[in-house]
């Protein structure tokens, strides 16, 4: 099975990066499951239930998130209703929506996805190592393949999740820092891992905001209101080869796809 796993789409260009390279990709590589993080895809921060059904509709089979999924109160009731865009599972009882779920692939195998946000320089949220540990018992109960998407500010604390998770899961997904690692392996128990995906969206952007918008915020220490930026896109993820019977990862290789196939 060929798994795909897209970085945080950031805004209308990384909906575009989505619109013009995924199907395509799909049909080169035969993929058989699409994952992308899409909780910068409104505007540079956050997700309406419109731009969720946009990127569904282009390929993509579940949404992941983190901590900007609140950014935008209409979809607080989207979350509670559509299974297919998850929130980190370790926020508090009661918070809208489902931090993991069951789902199948083009060819009918289940695949179980699993949400989670770090606690390192950002909010104190429930652990998320005592959370997955529950969360992937009962995935596991329907099926060998689980994929997590650990939404994270902190290498050391992604690098921790992946050795605790090994011989567990498919793969550990960095996500949040939307800049690509060079670090992606198969790690000894069968778990694929990279730091981050990376991110879909302009190219020519400080992670995908307007640069100069972000060098002046550097230079004058001044709030701004940070503008997605334009110009050409990419699409930034990694691509699993699993075992189908296992669930573990024969393979990881980064992706990396400009639209008309051009590689960045």
């Amino acid at each position: 099975m060929k798994i795909l796993f897209i970085g945080d789409i950031v805004g209308r260009a990384g909906r575009r990066a989505v619109r013009e390279i995924l199907p395509g990709l799909i049909r080169e590589e035969g993929i058989d499951f699409v994952v992308a993080n899409g909780e910068n895809a409104a505007g540079g921060i956050g997700i309406t239930p419109e731009k969720a059904e946009e990127l569904l509709a282009l390929g993509i089979d579940v949404l992941t998130s983190g901590n900007h999924i609140w950014k935008k109160k209409e979809i607080f009731p989207y979350l509670e209703s559509h299974p297919r865009l998850l929130r980190p599972a370790n926020y508090p009882p009661g918070v809208p929506g489902r931090g993991s779920g069951i789902f199948l692939s083009r060819r009918g195998m289940k695949v179980g996805v699993l949400n989670l946000e770090g606690r390192v320089f950002m909010r104190p949220v429930e652990s998320p190592f005592r959370v997955s540990e529950r969360q992937i018992e009962y995935l596991k109960g329907e099926t060998p393949i689980v994929v997590v998407d650990f939404h994270a500010e902190a290498t050391s604390e992604k690098m921790a999740m992946g050795w605790f998770l090994d011989g567990e899961v498919t793969a550990v997904i960095g996500t949040h820092t939307h800049v690509q690692t060079a670090d992606e392996r198969v790690l000894p128990g069968g778990t694929a891992y990279i730091t981050d995906a990376g991110m879909t969206g302009p190219l020519d952007s400080v992670i995908g905001m307007r640069k100069e918008i972000a060098i002046e915020g550097f230079l004058t220490l001044l709030p701004n209101k940070f503008q997605v930026a334009k110009g050409d896109v990419e699409l930034q993820g990694v691509l699993l080869e699993v075992d189908e019977v296992t669930g573990l990862a024969r393979s990881i290789r980064r992706i990396r796809r400009m639209p008309g196939g051009g590689h960045g």
